[in-house]
């Protein structure tokens, strides 16, 4: 019941003009960043985040949160109407959604996308508001060497279930992990790897390293790829709308399907890409008439995008309740959280509940605010990727100069910026995964220091790290996750031994 309160205190903070203005504001800067070629969720949130720095935390996380629905629903214009996957996820949206455009359907397709994200998002923020008072609940048994198995568990998810290539994921994540240490030493004050550089004395800024990592890099790869623009034009009517949603109930097992998905893989370190053809997948396999699949069929379209949008959704609970980001978005955002004084993890839910409850309540009004936005300006949006690229870049570099010289007032930042931006563009070019990396950057000092606290209080003895049953769970769960594909291989022969025999 006190969580219920909370919530319908979140809405009654959030219906104010300024609020829902921000709402707006965020949704439109999201999807703008959504359907342009070479930005997307992670992209817009990161370039944009410096806006957010004079705002209370509130206003900021629901113009962040707002940024990053709108950015999921634009991905969907691009991928639909020019066959350009506006994300890494929204590949599987092209196979049915493309063909659903060239054969004059594509409003139908829009909003069978809009729709399904939706529902998708929807349930997903339901589960985080049912689930958020469990978590609460055991929020004050965490301490230093808790805090350390929530943050190893998280490295080793990363490296046991990731979909890249293992030993890609590890060095992504120990160049993370050796820069996050660049700096003053928290504990002993000591200095390191600065190299008799005074700006390096702050440390590396992990906004700064965020911007360049994917709004820099990504133009460059745009630039390289020179992207020629030809699409389909899009008007969504009401007629058009309420025919799709007269259908909706003929799909509700594809869509529950798709949302279990994409929250299972969102919660864990799945994430979105593999949520989405996972969820296309199933829907395939389980049709009547599969070979259809792939020549226009809405089904394709409602599928992935259900469970894309509640793994992007669902990516944010980890990152609110344990300070592990579920996907690269949610460790921009946990990175936001950290510059405007909030720790997230489970004392967040103890030491500020309205801050946690006004989020959620956004993530309901975002998405209905969202849903009626794109519906309403699909034309206008779509007609922005008829505009030369080359006019957009240059500005989309500037304000990826301005935001990192703001942070904190130094040129030096803007260097470092672009540096990252060659070294985002290296790592995509020979396919090592950022996300580990920007995960590490994030939370590397935070693991060193829950760590050097742990060993201070036991005396060096590693046996407090299963010291008692929470600690000791999971710290096991961490270990055997890191393992993990070689128990799968050991487990799967097994089985196949077995088999023949029986």
């Amino acid at each position: 019941m006190e969580a219920f309160g909370l919530l319908l205190h979140g809405f009654a903070v959030l219906l104010t003009w300024k609020t829902l203005l921000l709402m707006m504001v965020g949704l439109v800067l999201g999807i703008f960043v959504g359907v342009l070629p070479g930005l997307g969720g992670p992209n817009g949130v990161a370039i944009l985040l410096p806006l957010t720095f004079t705002m209370d935390p509130t206003s900021a996380i629901v113009m962040l949160s707002c940024i990053y629905w709108g950015a999921l629903f634009g991905g969907a214009i691009t991928s639909i109407l020019f066959n350009i996957p506006g994300e890494a996820w929204s590949v599987a949206t092209t196979f049915d959604g493309y063909p659903m455009a060239q054969q004059g359907r594509a409003a139908e397709a829009l909003t069978a996308a809009f729709t399904s994200s939706f529902i998708g998002s929807l349930v997903a923020v339901l589960l985080i508001t049912f689930l958020a008072p469990m978590i609460s609940s055991f929020a004050l048994k965490f301490g230093p060497p808790e805090f350390f198995a929530v943050y190893l568990l998280t490295f080793c998810s990363f490296v046991g279930l990731g979909r890249e290539a293992r030993h890609k994921t590890v060095i992504s994540m120990s160049l993370g992990l050796l820069l996050a240490g660049v700096g003053m030493d928290t504990v002993s004050g000591q200095l390191r790897m600065t190299f008799g550089s005074a700006d390096l004395l702050r440390g590396i800024n992990f906004l700064v390293a965020v911007i360049g990592l994917f709004g820099i890099s990504e133009i460059l790869l745009t630039m390289e790829e020179r992207l020629a623009l030809r699409g389909h034009a899009a008007g969504i009517s009401l007629r058009v709308v309420l025919s799709v949603w007269k259908d909706l109930p003929k799909y509700w097992v594809t869509l529950l399907r798709s949302s279990f998905i994409g929250c299972w893989l969102g919660i864990t370190p799945g994430g979105a890409i593999a949520a989405s053809f996972m969820g296309y997948n199933l829907a395939k396999r389980f049709a009547k008439d599969p070979e259809s699949f792939g020549k226009g069929r809405i089904e394709g379209v409602f599928a992935p995008e259900t469970a894309a949008h509640a793994s992007g959704t669902s990516a944010l609970l980890p990152m609110l309740a344990l300070g592990i980001p579920g996907s690269g978005t949610a460790a921009i955002l946990l990175g936001g959280l950290m510059v405007w004084g909030l720790n997230p993890g489970p004392l967040l839910f103890v030491e500020h509940k309205d801050f946690v409850w006004g989020l959620i309540a956004s993530m309901y009004l975002g998405n209905v605010v969202g849903l009626v936005l794109v519906l309403t300006t699909v034309p206008i949006f779509a007609s922005i990727l008829r505009v030369p690229f080359a006019a957009v870049a240059p500005m989309i570099v500037v304000s990826c100069a301005i935001g990192a010289y703001a942070i904190q007032n130094a040129m030096f930042d803007i260097w470092l910026m672009l540096g990252f931006g060659v070294v985002g563009y290296v790592f995509k070019k020979i396919s090592i995964p950022l996300a580990p990396f920007t995960l590490a950057l994030v939370l590397g000092s935070r693991a060193e220091d829950a760590f050097r606290l742990s060993m201070i209080g036991s005396g060096g003895d590693l046996k407090v790290f299963w010291s008692n049953g929470l600690v000791g769970t999971i710290t096991t769960l961490a270990i055997v996750l890191l393992f993990w594909p070689v128990i799968d291989r050991a487990v799967g022969g097994v089985v196949r031994r077995v088999r023949p025999a029986a």
